[in-house]
């Protein structure tokens, strides 16, 4: 469980806050609360974390991308970076649901999930997919986000949501995409046996996976109730913005097709399409748009191209668009 810092309160305004204190050796970072900050800047956020596997509380700011915020995780906890396979909010359990992804509550708890025991099991493929689907911790980890039930990998019990997928017959995957493991796992032909190499991130105790499958399952607890989100993007911007429940609907929709149709989860891509189809007026002006950004390397189809525009127009109409069940998982 984790190891809450209760005896810390939050200071006066004139006060500063300690950070993190290693157990080898006493050091300290402060950070100003935002009201004091200098007239006419506006106030430094911070944000509050832990360890999944328990640690004392650490304060963490100044970070606008995913790789900077575990680069800050990774400083407060005296770490390498490389360790953190993902992060939580508002949970130290490995709840799918909970996943940081492009953009963080003002009153979100983050928990970051340390590498912890590699296994390496050999697969039989013995039909279509396997029933993965993957995604990426933004800075180089692709990772397993759900398992469907009665698939070939829900029969393997070693298997678990949460697990870091390093190689496949030897060939290192770190720094991959989503969609690059994902259609490396899709072309494996049925009948085949490989080899694939996985890391789990460090447990504390009982009770501490989620559950394996259900996109419904793991709803955020939410420590705070904010209205506003920290906004990450892969370009190093980052914005405060208040909750927008349409776009927050639009990009729900647009993860499930992404997952319905590629075997992926991934809310900054679902981001970016929501930020391409602004302003436009039908499919074919999405379609330009998605052609001459960088998406246009995940190759997206006509017919795929018309789902996201449906699920942006009925989320905007106020319309929840059933997705089909019929999941193309890898």
């Amino acid at each position: 469980m984790p190891l809450w810092n209760k005896q810390k309160g939050r200071p006066d305004k004139d006060s500063v806050e300690q950070e993190y204190r290693s157990g080898k050796e006493n050091h300290y970072d402060s950070v100003a609360e935002p009201e004091d900050a200098p007239d006419g800047r506006p106030p430094r956020l911070v944000f509050h974390c832990q360890l999944a596997q328990g640690s004392p509380t650490g304060i963490i700011s100044g970070f606008t991308n995913v790789k900077e915020l575990y680069g800050k995780i990774a400083e407060c906890y005296d770490m390498p970076a490389a360790d953190i396979l993902f992060c939580t909010l508002n949970t130290h359990k490995v709840d799918m649901g909970s996943l940081l992804g492009g953009q963080i509550g003002l009153d979100d708890f983050i928990f970051a999930h340390r590498k912890g025991r590699a296994k390496e099991i050999e697969i039989t493929k013995s039909e279509d997919a396997l029933g993965l689907t993957i995604t990426d911790n933004g800075a180089g980890y692709a990772f397993i986000k759900r398992i469907k039930e009665g698939s070939i990998i829900n029969n393997i019990s070693y298997i678990e949501v949460g697990d870091h997928i390093e190689k496949i017959d030897g060939e290192s995957l770190v720094g991959c995409r989503h969609y690059e493991v994902a259609k490396m796992l899709k072309e494996i032909p049925k009948g085949a046996t490989f080899n694939i190499r996985l890391v789990e991130p460090q447990k504390a105790g009982f009770a501490n996976i989620g559950p394996r499958s259900g996109p419904g399952a793991g709803k955020k607890a939410s420590y705070g109730s904010g209205k506003q989100t920290l906004r990450l993007k892969s370009n190093g911007t980052a914005a405060v913005e208040e909750v927008d429940n349409v776009r927050t609907k639009a990009e729900e929709n647009i993860n499930l097709l992404l997952e319905n149709f590629m075997g992926i989860n991934d809310a900054e891509l679902a981001s970016q399409i929501w930020d391409l189809a602004d302003g436009k007026t039908n499919t074919m002006e999405l379609a330009e748009a998605i052609d001459n950004s960088d998406l246009e390397a995940f190759g997206f189809t006509d017919d795929f191209i018309f789902e996201l525009w449906g699920a942006i127009t009925d989320a905007k109409s106020g319309r929840g668009k059933p997705m089909n069940n019929n999941n193309n998982h890898y």
